[in-house]
């Protein structure tokens, strides 16, 4: 990185500070950060770098004198309209590879933890390329090729119809084949790494925080590529040995096949095996076995097909291709017993804390439940609309029609039964908790506002409004986990299609509920299936082109690409792996040219900017203040994080800014809230010491009724970025006037909640 003219603002005294902003998850852009017009680009690049106003612009300092800086790195997680649609269809593999990051801080859990994680991202793996065997094999080349109804006016396939039964599985296998190499490739497309700046460990907290940005997340990315690659060959040539025992098994089949079996009870055994597969960089040992795994995998690719080409036994068609919906039936009940086995992993765990959240570590559960539902829901719409098309020309019910595997609808009946049962709940719990969030809100206007005259009556309700929506966010965890059981129970219930059962006569038969209501709900079930993705596919368009559509849609990717990839390697590339260490090697360069810092989080910038302060060495540290404004920190990170963020990490960064620390919050914010205290003035305080100091909190709206100069009263800013209002220019000044203090010599690590 480079400093453009306007990198140092003249000579460097002791007195100067520069203000560092660090924006949320979608920044307007650089001038409605800095509050400037004309901006001018000092640091990085197109996709993230440092602006300042223009020097020959008015107004180019903030207060007190101060210079003022912004860090952009909207650009970094979001990319071409054709890459960001790509990666909407991995959104499984990115809420998994959260879900690892998610676990508790208890060494007793934690390698189990992360084994299911990335074993139950091996089966998602499997499942994607089950869903391209259930279109290309399946449905096309075992049922529409063998019925003459679904290949009429089909020339495109009709070319392949009369061909023996081996030569259109062996040529259509060229489907999943071509699809698992283009994930394949697209995930080893270099991301935006940034190795510039790596501070000597000695440096670096020992927070796990503080590996973020600094661990070198390629190795074992790499190696986690391997062994997927290597289980989805495997689970496409056990497709086409599956289809081919079944027509009697030879010896050359069944060597195939137990090579097959070996190559997926490997993978399965290495991602079992944590401190094995995360093991240092310089292990070279690891990553050549894990690519001859591949290599081996690829091979047998190529000669299981050439198998079932070659051999002359009869097949004897009808029906689906033998096989695939027994595997496809236990991969969901294997999704079960791998969500159970998670449950049992985060409820039973050492040491827990009194005072924490019972649902503490949880979070872990539902971001895996919400991945396996979201691929199994994914890959049933996919085979379910192909099988759709591919029966609107049968003429007559004589004729073969394309049907997909029963364990596809019962995934759609328990994906549809556990959306349908969650919204139940959220209401019924919005209802009910409703009256105690009202009479909080209740007494917080009362507080703020104790004479308000008879028109702010109106405004009153509005602000009181504001807070009760605000204060429902804590019930979104408890939801989530309950969609988790529920998305884990109607995983369980896919078992009942072994048996041949369909969903409509199991519930007519046990609970009296007429099928035809049923059936109803499984097609509805479809369709929203359908209509989600479809959402996805639009949000994904238009979420990096649209800032105010961003900032709806934006959110989640923003906060799941956040973290390395640690479970499934085809999870979108982390962009703090570039603007962590960015962040760090600016702060450094801006110390050493003389200047203090007075760095700026805003929601999830707070975050960043948290994660680089950890890795700043004390000499940087000692020259630098934070302020941090609708934080997500305590509020939503401490609980769905708590390896990650708790109060140890959060004093120690106090520690190394001498406390220099103010948090500003609002209480109709529904995402951030106070870090160590509310302070109240109606409740006691909870912490004692420097932490005390740190939360601030801001009456919203500053008024009910619309000040001589307006005709309007003044909005409620709820999580609304307001770098230009005066509690936000207030703070800057008295951390600034900290700032040009003299200091004492301080230790280079306080202890924590010092």
């Amino acid at each position: 990185m480079s400093d453009g003219p306007a990198g140092v603002r003249g000579p460097a005294t002791p007195d100067d500070v520069v203000e560092l902003r660090v924006h949320g998850v979608s920044a307007p852009g650089a001038d409605q950060v800095l509050g400037r017009p004309f901006v001018q680009q000092v640091a990085g690049d197109r996709s993230a770098g440092f602006y300042r106003p223009r020097p020959d612009c008015p107004h180019v300092s903030g207060a007190r004198g101060v210079t003022l800086e912004a860090y952009l790195w909207s650009d970094l997680p979001s990319g071409t309209a054709v890459r960001t649609l790509s990666l909407v269809f991995l959104l499984p593999f990115m809420l998994l590879n959260v879900a690892i990051w998610m676990r508790p801080g208890d060494p007793a859990s934690d390698a189990m933890v992360r084994s299911l994680c990335r074993v139950l991202g091996l089966t998602l793996t499997a499942l994607y390329v089950l869903a391209a065997v259930g279109v290309a094999l399946d449905l096309v080349a075992w049922q529409c090729m063998s019925s003459s109804a679904c290949l009429s006016g089909r020339s495109w396939l009709s070319w392949l119809g009369e061909r023996p039964t081996g030569l259109r599985l062996a040529v259509l296998a060229l489907v999943p084949a071509a699809a698992i190499g283009l994930i394949w490739w697209v995930s080893t497309r270099p991301g935006r790494m940034f190795n510039a700046f790596r501070p000597p460990e000695s440096t670096l907290s020992g927070h796990p925080l503080s590996t973020v940005g600094q661990w070198d997340a390629e190795p074992l990315v790499g190696r986690l590529r391997s062994i997927h690659v290597a289980a989805a060959f495997a689970t496409l040539d056990g497709s086409l040995l599956a289809a081919r025992v079944a027509q009697g098994a030879s010896a050359v089949t069944t060597v195939l096949a137990v090579g097959t079996g070996a190559v997926l009870a490997t993978c399965v055994a290495l991602l079992c095996a944590p401190p094995l597969i995360d093991q240092a960089p310089a292990n070279q040992r690891l990553d050549g076995a894990a690519r001859v795994l591949r290599t081996i995998a690829i091979g047998l690719t190529i000669v299981v097909p050439a198998h079932v080409l070659a051999t002359p036994t009869r097949w004897h068609e009808g029906g689906g291709l033998p096989g695939y919906a027994s595997t496809l039936t236990w991969l969901f009940v294997a999704h079960a017993g791998l969500l159970a086995a998670l449950a049992a992993a985060l409820l039973w765990r050492r040491g827990r804390h009194p005072g924490h959240p019972p649902l503490l570590g949880l979070g872990a559960l539902a971001a895996a439940a919400a991945a396996a539902s979201l691929a199994v829901a994914f890959s049933a719409e996919l085979v379910h609309r192909v099988a759709d098309y591919l029966d609107r020309t049968a003429s007559t019910p004589e004729d073969l029609v394309p049907r997909p595997p029963g364990a596809y609808t019962w995934s759609i009946y328990g994906f549809f039964r556990a959306l349908l049962i969650t919204l139940v709940i959220a209401g019924l719990m919005a209802v009910i908790s409703r009256r105690g969030r009202s009479r909080a809100a209740a007494a917080i206007v009362a507080r703020d506002f104790p004479d308000p005259p008879a028109e702010a009556a109106p405004r009153l309700r509005q602000v009181r409004e504001a807070i009760v929506r605000a204060r429902f966010t804590e019930r979104l965890i408890p939801l989530a986990v309950v969609y988790a059981c529920l998305a884990g129970l109607g995983a369980a219930t896919t078992a009942l299609d072994l048996l041949g059962l369909y969903p409509g006569d199991v519930i007519e038969r046990n609970a009296r509920v007429p099928a035809d209501l049923v059936n109803f709900g499984i097609g509805l079930g479809s369709y929203v299936v359908a209509a989600t993705l479809l959402g996805l596919v639009v949000g994904g368009i238009f979420a990096y082109r649209t800032a105010g559509f961003r900032r709806h849609v934006g959110v989640l990717w923003d906060l799941a690409t956040f973290w390395p990839r640690a479970a499934h390697p085809f999870a979108p590339p982390c962009y703090a792996e570039r603007a962590v260490p960015e962040l760090a090697r600016r702060i450094t360069y801006l110390v050493g040219s003389g200047n203090a810092v007075l760095i700026a989080g805003y929601s999830h910038g707070s975050v960043l900017v948290t994660a680089t302060l950890l890795q700043l060495p004390p000499q940087v540290s000692g020259r630098v203040a934070l302020l941090t404004y609708a934080s997500p920190l305590r509020r939503l990170y401490a609980r769905l994080f708590p390896a990650y963020i708790d109060d140890e990490m959060l004093h120690e960064v106090g520690g190394r800014v001498g406390w220099r620390w103010l948090n500003l919050w609002r209480d109709t914010d529904p995402i951030g809230g106070w870090i160590f205290s509310a302070h109240r003035p109606d409740a006691p305080l909870t912490v004692t010491g420097p932490a005390a100091t740190v939360d601030r909190r801001l009456r919203d709206p500053s008024d009910v009724v619309a000040p001589p100069s307006d005709s309007v009263p003044p909005p409620i800013k709820g999580h609304g970025p307001r770098e230009a209002d005066e509690p936000f220019t207030e703070a800057a000044r008295e951390l600034v006037e900290r700032l040009r203090k003299p200091m004492g010599p301080r230790p280079a690590h306080p202890p924590a909640g010092q």
